[in-house]
């Protein structure tokens, strides 16, 4: 079978095919990069940990940020509208509440 001129063969193994859970996202960048850490929190437990560190150009960063906005947009005219949750009480409550760092 003849591959397509811009198509890209994607190889996905195994480990990596059975993912990491993430509930928490910390972005930070430099002057040439983007760092994406994900991050699992459970509730009365005083350390997260990183789950997969991601490091991006700033070009690709913004292709990501346009490719979630697109399949977010589709999965919401599916599946209805993604409601966000936030915890009542910030402060925490026993630590019970998972911090989410994009609210204001």
């Amino acid at each position: 079978m003849e591959q397509k001129k811009n198509e890209i063969k994607i190889e996905l193994s195994p480990e990596v095919a059975s993912g990491h859970y993430a509930n928490l996202t910390v972005i930070s960048h430099s002057a040439g990069e983007f760092f994406l850490d994900f991050i699992t929190m459970a509730p009365n437990m005083p350390q997260a940990k990183v789950q997969s560190r991601i490091i991006m150009t700033p070009e690709n960063a913004k292709n990501l940020l346009f490719a979630l906005r697109d399949n977010v947009q589709k999965y919401e005219s599916i599946f209805g509208e993604i409601e966000r949750k936030t915890p009542k009480n910030n402060q925490g409550n026993g630590g019970n509440d998972i911090p989410n760092p994009f609210m204001a």
